[in-house]
């Protein structure tokens, strides 16, 4: 099931700051969905998006 929260709730589980997490949806790089005015980050995908960009910058750096 997936799960999603707001970004005051993902920013309290230290995942990353709020103030990041704001910068992200603003420029439509973060994993959710907008419930009215609210956004809702899919953690899972947040956590899987992290989790590759990691990978991908432990490869590049040898």
């Amino acid at each position: 099931m997936l799960t999603f929260k707001t970004i005051r709730q993902t920013a309290a589980t230290g995942i990353m700051t709020e103030h990041y997490l704001r910068l992200l949806v603003a420029e439509g790089r973060c994993p959710g969905i907008y419930s009215g005015n609210r956004f809702l980050i899919n953690v899972e995908a947040l956590s899987e998006l992290l989790d590759r960009q990691s990978r991908e910058g432990v490869q590049e750096n040898g």
